[in-house]
Formats: structure tokens, sequence, C-alpha cells
């Protein structure tokens, strides 16, 4: 909202001395959101008169047309002699009264007047446009012609009111009323502890029986519809300076007289008004709802297919207009313009005013449906004074009459649903306790009264909430007017006092240190949206009956392509990691933590719980009980380089081992032991697939898979050759490792290390004969490592050499050469047992 500082003066007495920046900070302070200060004509100097043009000459010989003119200024420029000007704009003819800059006047933006020859001639001086003379855009309308008027030599700086501060307001959904000067004006009469001139106290006649007949079909959408009707109009009546210059102030476009004053009224009372020409209106006014398959040609030219929740004005014919957004362009006030038969000057010269009061939330959805947003709609949708409607339509019959010469109609429509005053009960004392401060029963009275509360009561308070604040409806937002208007700097600063003893629970503090843990190798947190659609699961290959297929659906998803919940993180990641590759980077290792969703089982969606009291535990359970399963997965995808290559030595691409690995460096995190084998699942490669397993209550529990992804799948979803991944349950993990993690011992005696070769088929894993190593080994077992894979003629087909190195140590003594021996030989032979492994070289 952009309120001219002239204007608003009109209606609270603010000090001569406060400027634009002061009337900023004092709204502030009350809560208004002042965004900027413009200062209108800064930098404009004269001397700017009325010009009457005498002669036009027109200049030939150029490559666009020019016109030599001479110009009366009157005794502006201290001769009283015709004003030389030079002028290319072709929208003004002898007799017509203009704007005349003279030389060593400055126009906006320092453009410095000064007599200089052009085009053969002595310019002295300048005929200007409205741009020009920083008044707004002028588009096609060319300089600016003044009505008659005006005599020449006058002051146009003082005229067009080119000096002037405009305040321009970001106004919140909840304050409606500040989309008026008088909204606006009320909150600095309040601010500055000023009376209000309210514009709205005017006489206004109570309805009769004939007025222009109206019909309300839908009270709950127009509770309240006046109707006032002016005949006698002069056509050719032209908006008056000043009317046009606080509409441009305002940021609103002139476009005619009748349009204009309502317009203005709606800036001035924040109703939203619509004049309808009534020799084009067909019968009584309507108001209802569309009905299936009707259109509407609005004011802006497009036809319109209407909804039947869409609150339409109407006519005999049909629709009339969309209520509280457009009006239709079968009954727009037409222009003055002459009769190609007769001559004369045809146009509007009977409207029906309407001032009429629309549900807000009606309004918006069809504002939204239509994808139509205008000056009224914003209005409405934000709560409009329901009874300023018939002093609206009274101001804005007064205006016509004297800006138009036309004659007020006795009838008067007044169509109202019954409906009784909003009272707010709440104790006096409630704002105290809402601020923590003692502001006392008679400040809190006080600053209710001041923004148009009637208050009852001593301890407890009974308020009748005005008209225009259809957002006051709880004690809080009483007690936050009140707040406000007392200051909020002048509320307590203090620090909340955490209980002790509280912090970060076990699952948090994982979520954390896996977080922390895979940035540290090199992994990049990438978060993605938590949606997905079937076909992302069909290209990862997902079997049919995969639990990974049961969605949670979206009632009113933000996608139709993505209307599910995610039960899996790799749809996310794996898109991150295709649009990142695409963009040029090729080497990548990106890690997510985050929440996938289950379906629960014939769920019992429960009653809503009363809001008067805290809901039992019960009634908590069956909430709960009825939300879906909500795991906390972490995944990580990798592609390109892993190790980069350089002066050190080449480096190599990520493969299925790293994806193994960084599963390892979470369940590490957890404190727990992972184990690996191999698998073959949806999108991961049958032979590059590995399944991973915790010991859960001494059950061995599936967690999730790691590897590289099939390529079927990579074609599918546009990855890079080789890509690999990795997803696992944490949750999982973090119930395995038993919500503890025990600090590393560190022994003071020596380590014994044994290193043994073991000859496999090819087609065994690496993992069991590891696993069955450390069975054997026992408890003096400390670590196991893969240090070597070896494939040879020499070990003859299909056969293979795994070298392991085993690292014993006891915590109460020295091992000696006998006890690590025979721990490893327990090893060998368990693995010799299980799997026909053969020690290498024996």
């Amino acid at each position: 909202m952009r309120v001219p500082l002239s204007w608003l003066r009109e209606y609270v007495d603010l000090p001569a001395a406060e400027t634009g920046r002061d009337v900023q900070t004092k709204l502030i302070a009350a809560g208004l959101e002042v965004e900027t200060v413009e200062q209108l004509g800064a930098g404009l100097k004269g001397p700017l008169v009325v010009g009457r043009v005498l002669t036009v000459e027109e200049l030939t010989g150029f490559k666009k047309p020019i016109r030599f003119c001479t110009v009366d200024v009157g005794q502006a420029n201290g001769t009283g002699e015709p004003q030389e000007i030079v002028c290319g704009a072709r929208n003004f003819a002898v007799g017509d009264k203009v704007v005349v800059v003279l030389p060593g006047a400055v126009l906006p933006g320092d453009f410095q007047i000064a007599e200089r020859k052009t085009y053969g001639r002595i310019s002295r001086g300048m005929i200007c446009s409205a741009s020009e003379l920083g008044m707004g855009d002028d588009n096609s309308d060319g300089i600016i012609v003044l009505p008659p008027e005006h005599e020449a030599g006058t002051d146009a700086i003082e005229l067009l009111e080119l000096h002037d501060e405009v305040l321009d307001i970001a106004v919140t959904p909840d304050r409606g009323y500040a989309l008026s000067l008088r909204g606006v004006a009320r909150e600095a009469a309040t601010a500055y502890g000023l009376p209000l001139r309210d514009p709205a106290l005017l006489d206004v006649p109570g309805p009769n029986s004939y007025g222009y007949p109206v019909k309300v079909d839908d009270p709950v959408g127009c509770d309240r519809f006046t109707a006032r009707t002016v005949t006698g109009l002069d056509p050719e009546a032209r908006s008056p300076i000043w009317l046009t210059r606080r509409l441009q102030k305002a940021g609103m476009r002139p476009i005619s007289l009748a349009v204009d004053i309502t317009n203005y009224v709606m800036l001035e009372l924040g109703q939203p008004l619509h004049a309808y020409d009534r020799t084009l209106v067909d019968g009584p006014i309507g108001v209802r709802r569309a009905e299936p398959g009707e259109k509407l040609t609005t004011l802006d030219g497009v036809q319109r297919v209407l909804d039947t929740d869409d609150l339409v004005i109407t006519d005999n014919r049909g629709p009339i207009g969309l209520a509280g957004v457009m009006g239709g362009a079968n009954t727009e006030i037409a222009d003055a313009a002459p009769d190609p038969g007769t001559g004369r000057v045809r146009g509007t010269t009977e409207v029906v005013i309407e001032a009429a009061h629309f549900d807000a939330v009606s309004i918006a959805r069809t504002a939204r449906r239509h994808k139509l947003t205008s000056e009224a709609s914003r209005r409405f949708e934000r709560g409009v004074d329901p009874l300023a409607g018939a002093a609206a339509a009274q101001r804005t019959v007064d205006l016509l009459v004297l800006l138009a010469g036309g004659t007020a109609e006795a009838g008067v429509t007044h169509v109202i649903a019954p409906s009784a005053p909003r009272t707010v009960a709440m104790p006096a004392d409630h704002p105290d306790r809402v601020a923590g401060v003692a502001y006392g029963r008679e400040t809190v009275v006080r600053r209710l009264q001041e923004i148009g509360c009637d208050v009852y009561g001593q301890d407890e308070l009974v308020v009748t909430v005005p008209s225009w604040r259809p957002d006051l409806a709880a004690p809080n937002d009483l007690a936050e007017e009140v707040i406000r208007l007392e200051g909020y700097e002048n509320l307590p600063s203090s620090l909340p006092r955490p209980p002790s003893g509280r912090g970060l629970t076990a699952r948090q503090r994982l979520h954390r240190r896996v977080g922390r843990a895979l940035a540290g190798a090199g992994y990049v947190e990438a978060l993605a949206y938590p949606f997905i659609g079937e076909r992302v699961l069909d290209q990862l290959d997902l079997p049919a009956d995969d639990p990974a297929r049961r969605l949670v659906r979206l009632v009113n998803p933000l996608s139709d392509e993505e209307p599910a919940l995610r039960s899996t993180l790799l749809p996310g990641l794996l898109g991150a990691l295709r649009r990142n590759h695409g963009r040029g980077s090729h080497d990548l290792a990106l890690f997510e933590t985050g929440l996938v969703f289950h379906p629960v089982d014939e769920p019992r969606v429960p009653a809503a719980p009363p809001v008067d009291r805290r809901p039992t535990d019960e009634e908590l359970a069956g909430l709960d009980a009825a939300l879906p399963v909500q795991p906390r997965h972490a995944a990580v995808v990798l592609a390109g380089a892993r190790e980069q290559s350089g002066w050190w030595g080449k480096g190599r691409p990520a493969d299925w081992a790293d994806a193994v690995e960084a599963a390892r460096l979470i369940a590490g995190e957890a404190g727990t032991g992972l184990a690996v084998e191999q698998a073959q699942y949806g999108p991961w490669h049958p032979g590059r697939c590995a399944a991973l397993f915790v010991a859960l209550d001494g059950v061995k529990t599936p967690v999730g898979h790691a590897g590289e992804l099939h390529p079927r799948v990579v074609k599918a979803l546009g990855l890079p050759d080789r890509t690999c991944a990795m997803e696992l349950d944490l949750d999982l993990v973090e119930r395995a490792s038993q919500g503890s993690l025990t600090a590393p011992r560190i022994s003071s005696f020596p380590v014994a290390t044994q290193d043994v070769a073991l000859v496999v088929g090819a087609d065994v894993p690496a993992a069991a004969v590891e696993n069955l190593l450390a069975a054997g080994a026992g408890e003096l077992l400390e670590s196991i490592r893969l240090f070597d894979v070896f494939t040879g003629e020499q070990l003859g087909e299909g056969k293979k050499s795994l070298a392991y190195a085993l690292r014993f140590r006891a915590p109460d003594r020295t091992l000696t050469v006998e006890e690590v021996t025979a721990a490893r030989d327990a090893a060998v032979a368990l693995a010799a047992e299980r799997l026909g492994a053969v020690l290498r070289g024996a």
C-alpha cells in the first residue's frame, strides 16, 4: 500500500516538521511494515509552469516529426514574450495548456534545462511528459495536456503536487484495514496521540423501496450489498488533477472519471466498489454461485469458464461480474467518444454503484482459481470493514455529483444479512501475563479503545471488536494489540532457563556422529525432498512384492509425479548425483540420513482430540499408532574417482568396496559389528552386491545392502557408469549397539602378528573366510585384515589366494609363541573344515 504523506495529513494533523522518515519510524514501532519512503520530486527545481500553445510549425527534412512551437508562459520568463520550444510530441494542438520547464530548471535525475540549438532552431525550454516529471510512465500519451481553466504562468510544481513523500507499506494478511488511507491514518493518529478525522463518518440515507433492485441468493458469500444510482453524468468530464495525482502516487493508473472515483474511494476507505453502466444492465442485480459451464468475459478481455464455487454478480442475461475480483466487459463504463453519425459525444451517463461485502475465503479461492489478482480481491481476502459499504457508496455518489455534474437518485438499496457484533472475553491481566509486563487494567482498556474496541467489565473484560478488525478473534489477539501499542521495545529481554539434565537423545547423537564421520570420509551431505513416485521404483528394478513398494500416499501432493512419501533414500540421492554429474562434477560422493515412511497395516484413524484439555495418554497413543512407520536410514552414492591421481601415484575409481566400507564406518560409529555377505537384490549388480547384517538380540538381522548398481538401473536413471550405492536402517544399527559406546582399550602388553594365506574356490566370499578365521582364533584375536588377493596358474583354475594379517593380544599378559601359533592353527583348521581352505605353501 502506497500512502502519500500529503493525503495522510488530511485525516491526521501531523506536526508540520514531521518527515516521511519520522512517520515511518512511528508506524514501524506500531507494527506496520513500512518498507521505504519515496521522495517524489527529489532534485526538481523550477521554473516549471503552465503554458498555452500559441503556434505550431511542422519542421520537415528530419527522420522523425519535429514541431517548432511558441508558448505563452505569462510572466514566468521575465519578459512576457512567447517562449520558443522545439518538441517531438504530437498529442497537443494550438490552444492547449501544457507543462513547460524553462531554462535554469532541473528535472528529476539531475537533468538540467538550458537554451540549445536543435533541428536548426533555438529551443528555450521543454514541453514535459509525465515520465519526465517523475509522475509515472506516460506510455503513448505523450506530453501532459492540462485542463483549460489553468492560467498560463501558473506554478506547475504546486499544481501537479510534484513534491511529496510516499510511504510504501507491506500489508500483512492479518491487517487488511491498512490497505486504505483510513486504516493507516488510524494507526498514525494512535501512534502520535492525535485525533482522527474519519472519512467514513458521512450522513448516509437509509434504505427505501425504490432503490435499484438487488437479489442476494447466497447470504453467506455476500452478507451486505449496497446499490446507489447516479444519472445525468457528463461523458466529457475529466478527472481533476488532484484526483489523478493521488491515484498515481498510490500506484494506480487514471482511467476515466467514474472508474477513478471508485478507485479513489477504495484507497480512501478500503471498500472496493464497482460501477456499472446502467443502460447495459438488464434487470435486477443478483448475487449467486456460478452454474456449471457458465462463462464470463472480464474487464481484461479474457473469457473465463466459471467454477460452481465462484461467486458472481448477475442480471437477467447471466453473469456480469466476478464478485470481489473483477467486473464483466458487458457492463463496462464507456469512455467518451464522438458518435460517427451525429458527431455528438457519447459515453456513460448513468451508473449503478455497487458496494458489497463478500466472504474472504470465497474471494481468495476464486482469485487463485482464475489466476486473477486485483486490488479488490487483495482487500476482500484480507478482510474489509462490512459497515463501510454504505459510506463508500455515499462518498462515490458525492464525488460523481461534484465532478461529473450528475444527479443522485433518491433510491437506496441495502441488502443486509442479520449478524451480531463480535465479542471476546479476556481477563484484564491477560496482556500482562503474555508480555511479562505489568500494564494494568487502565492501560489495557485505553489501548483497546484506541483501536476502536468497546470494553466493559472489571477483572473480566468483555471486548466488542470493531468491524474493521476481523483478525481480532481471541484474547491473545487483543493482548498483541496492547503490547504493540505500548511498544515492543519496552518488553524486557530475558534468556530462557532450560532445565538441567536434558540433552540430545541417543538417536540424535548417533545421527550427528554418522554425519560427521561420513563428511570426514569425503562424502557431501545432500538433502532431498521426501517425495517419490512409483516410476522411480520401477527404474530401481525392485520386485513387485518388495516392501519398499508399499507407499504412504499424500492426499494433496505437491506434484502428481511424486504423490507418495519415500520408502528409500536412494531416489533422492541418485537424482542429486545425476544433476551434479550433468553439470560437470564427475567425482561424486554424496550421503543423506533421513526418515523413510512405511504404511501401517489396517490403520485406525482415531477421532480428533478435544481442544479444551490435554489429550490423554491413550488418545496420544492412538494418534501415534495411526502414523506411518518412520525409521531413520543412512545412504551413500558414489561415482567417478574415489582417489585422485597425481605426483604421488595413480588414483582409483570408486567401486563396490567403498560402498561397503561406508556401511562399516556407520556401524563403527554406532559401536556394533557389521556382517557382510554376497547377495542379489533390486538395483544392485548381482555379482557386486553385499547384504549387511547386525546381531540384534542374538539374531542375525538384515539392515541393508551395498555395492555397485546394475547397468540396467544406471541406464534407466541416466547415471554415470559403475555408480555405487549403500543404504541401511540406522535405527536397527543403533538397537544392535544397545545404545552404548565403549572407548577403545589400550593394552600395555605387546601384540603378536601372524600372516596366513589360504587357497579357496574363486566363488568363496572373502567375508566368509574372514568370519571363520575370527571364530576359530578365539578371544585372543584383536583384529583381522585382508591385505592381498592373488590368482594365477600356479594355484589352478577356479582358485584364489586370500592373505590375512592376524593380530593377537591378551589383556593381562604377554602371549607366548605357542599360544599365538595354537590360535592361528585353530583359525586355519576351522576355515579348512567349513570351506575346504588350504594353507598356501603347505
